[in-house]
């Protein structure tokens, strides 16, 4: 007998929690350009990213250190121009474009709220 959960067919969507929903969204909506969709209540908004939905939720308190990476994929030769637009917008890169041995290019940062991003293409 199977189990209820093997109806499971994928993550609906991602929550970030923050307790600066202003300057996540911003950031989310001006620097990653992600479609801003609607403000369900005050303290949640979401944006499409692809067929995903990806919510900011305002907490009073939000964690200090995210437990938490997202990884947005894109084609080859966009990962080093993101680099670029993060760099002419000021945001600080953690790892720099590197192709990894298991097929990956890589680009690592990090939202207002510290939240590890990776933009990333199959190579």
């Amino acid at each position: 007998m199977g189990s209820p959960f093997d109806a499971i067919r994928g993550i609906d969507y991602t929550v970030i929690f923050t307790d600066d929903l202003q300057a996540m969204r911003g950031f989310y909506e001006g620097v990653l350009r992600f479609r801003f969709v609607r403000a369900l209540t005050p303290r949640w908004l979401e944006f499409a990213v692809g067929g995903q939905t990806l919510a900011l939720c305002q907490v009073d308190t939000a964690p200090k250190a995210p437990a938490l990476q997202l990884a947005f994929r894109v084609p080859p030769d966009m990962v080093a121009a993101c680099a670029a637009e993060l760099d002419r917008q000021g945001i600080a890169i953690d790892q720099p474009v590197t192709d990894q041995p298991f097929g990956h290019r890589t680009l690592f940062f990090r939202d207002p709220q510290g939240t590890r991003l990776e933009i990333y293409a199959e190579i």
